[in-house]
């Protein structure tokens, strides 16, 4: 590689300024024999080569690159080892004095004073020594001015390296200097800001973000993370997560650099990675009967739609697959699917849980605020299960979400818009509840919009063999048991059952069954005691006095009617509370029973 190369023009100058002050030609060659500079006829050779290009031939310049050596001939035309054209006689150079240019070491050129009259030959002559030096200065001017180009090179590449890595950056990145002044900034910053970078460069930050605590981080020299951040430019509303960092040098704050996303995408990311909610398809919700695949068919038409879906059925029927399968065919499958469960939470907690707070909201809350799941569910589905235990004032709320698309943080003015779809779920009948004032009736037809009923496993008995032998194959593998196979009382008796607790308790059922056979069958001995005895349990009261004793048919008789009550009324805090009125007992002795019966969720869960 050629360095004299690179600064050509330079080195072109150089030569001119040395022959105007010596009134001597000067030729400039590199380490490859071109020459790159010269005056007089040397100037018309420019990018040529010198001695025929054979720098191991022996000649002068080949000599002063191969021995790092300057050199003087003091008669050219009769040295036949100053260049090839002494052997020609087409010499026309009297005399000269060469040196080596020097670079890091090696030697990247020659430089040389040539005579061509008498009067330029004597004073070669008799000033070799002050020449000599004179070229060393000179080859040093070169040399320093090839330093500068490599450290501009080098700045220039970097530059480079450090555009496309900020270019490659997901993260919006805007920097600002000293005076609030935007200095630079990525693509991804100019489309979330809805700008080009030439209308964002030298403009004002202030102009882009009103406010923005960067020009804090100027006075103060202190930097932030992960701040929550809102501007409205023009008609676009930007929402960020924004995270700034001072630029300091020598003890002086002389800029800013932010890297922000918008905080739906901050949402989605933080939601991929905690969430354990794999992917759930139609093809995994088992069954042929005539109930399910009608239904089946139903929610595959809607799936791809934006509308809202209410899906009922009893406790364990599988609402909550069902709406994973809407989900994961939908047009939203990579967006998040944020499930809650309104009868799971605490009222005093399910509005912030529901939709956010902002800072300060009340004692206790986060000082950043915290987004709640609608937002959590922008750009996918929220999936609200047990829908009917939702309290009347948080009904208005979740109303006015589903009207204009909005939330409202508690304890913040400020509306945030939500592209969502809501799927809800309910064991309790809606429209009793409207008609005894403890539905709204203008929500429930917002969430009914498409309603979806799941049948019990009552009205599909045929399906029951499928599952079975699906759930025998899933806990078989986990409990790491050979292979197990039903024996044909069992198959009789799971299909007899009344399954009150649907496929949620069917499934149990078989999990339990598995843990306790000890031979490759699961026959009647490794089934649940109320599979076994589902005819003395239904018809208690049918049972003769000499085969049962008097306290244990009471105790049947009792669980019966706990069970009958938690399937009619639910199982939500509130419907507990009214079976505990209807029956004339505490609410704590309510629960005492349920845990003496161990009735378990599955067995009365809608």
């Amino acid at each position: 590689m050629s360095l004299l190369k690179e600064i050509q023009h330079t080195t072109q100058q150089v030569a001119e300024a040395i022959s105007a002050v010596l009134q001597i030609e000067t030729e400039i060659v590199d380490n490859e024999m071109t020459i790159i500079a010269g005056t007089g006829k040397y100037k018309e050779l420019i990018n040529m080569k010198e001695e025929e290009g054979q720098i191991e031939a022996g000649y002068l310049y080949g000599r002063v690159i191969r021995t790092n050596q300057p050199f003087f001939v003091e008669d050219a035309r009769n040295d036949p080892s100053y260049d090839p054209s002494v052997l020609t006689g087409g010499t026309e150079e009297l005399a000269e004095v060469c040196a080596p240019i020097h670079y890091e070491g090696m030697v990247i050129g020659v430089i040389g004073l040539i005579a061509f009259d008498e009067t330029q030959r004597r004073s070669l002559v008799m000033n070799k020594l002050v020449l000599l030096t004179y070229l060393q200065r000179m080859s040093e001017l070169l040399t320093s001015k090839i330093a500068e180009q490599a450290a501009l090179n080098k700045w220039i590449k970097t530059t480079q390296k450090l555009e496309v890595l900020i270019g490659s950056i997901h993260e919006g990145i805007i920097a600002i200097d000293e005076n609030g002044l935007i200095t630079n900034c990525n693509e991804t910053a100019e489309h979330l800001v809805h700008k080009d970078k030439q209308q964002l460069i030298h403009t004002p930050i202030e102009q882009i973000w009103s406010n923005s605590p960067m020009l804090e981080v100027i006075q103060t020299g202190k930097g932030y993370i992960q701040q929550e951040e809102h501007y409205q430019l023009d008609q676009h509303e930007m929402h960020f997560i924004v995270t700034a960092r001072p630029i300091i040098i020598q003890d002086q704050v002389v800029g800013v650099v932010a890297t922000f996303r918008r905080m739906a995408d901050a949402r989605r990311l933080a939601y991929e990675l905690t969430s354990e909610q794999k992917d759930l398809y139609f093809t995994e919700i088992y069954g042929q009967s005539r109930a399910l695949s009608l239904v089946k068919k139903q929610a595959e038409q809607v799936a791809r739609g934006t509308s809202n879906i209410l899906i009922t059925g009893q406790s364990g029927t599988g609402k909550g697959m069902m709406a994973a399968a809407i989900h994961s065919a939908s047009n939203r499958r990579s967006g998040p699917f944020i499930i809650v469960n309104c009868g799971a939470i605490p009222e005093t907690l399910l509005e912030s849980e529901l939709f956010g707070y902002a800072s300060g909201a009340f004692t206790g809350a986060r000082r950043e605020g915290k987004a709640g799941k609608f937002e959590l569910a922008d750009g996918g589905t929220i999936f609200l299960d047990e829908i009917g235990d939702l309290p009347l004032h948080l009904q208005v709320k979740l109303l006015h979400v589903l009207q204009s698309k909005q939330v409202e943080r508690v304890g913040s003015n400020r509306l945030i818009s939500v592209n969502i779809r809501v799927i809800s779920a309910t064991n309790k009948d809606l429209e009793e509840m409207v008609r005894t004032k403890e539905f709204r009736e203008d929500l429930f037809f917002r969430l009914n919009v498409i309603p979806l009923h799941m049948p019990p496993l009552s009205e599909r008995t045929e399906d029951i063999p499928v599952l079975m032998e699906s759930f025998l194959t899933k806990y078989s593998q986990m409990s790491e048991h050979s292979p197990l196979h039903f024996s044909p009382e069992v198959r009789r008796a799971f299909v007899s059952y009344h399954w009150p607790g649907n496929v949620r308790e069917l499934e149990n059922a078989i999990e339990y069954a598995v843990n306790m056979t000890t031979s490759p069958y699961i026959d009647m001995e490794s089934v649940l005691p109320r599979i076994r005895n589902a005819n003395s349990t239904r018809l208690p009261v049918m049972v003769e006095a000499d085969e049962q004793p008097l306290k244990a048919m009471l105790q049947d008789h009792e669980r019966q009617i706990l069970l009958e009550m938690l399937r009619k009324y639910g199982t939500g805090l509130e419907a507990k509370r009214i079976i505990a009125a209807k029956l004339d007992i505490g609410l704590a002795t309510l629960y005492r029973k349920i845990d003496a019966h161990q009735i378990i969720a599955e067995e009365h869960v809608t």
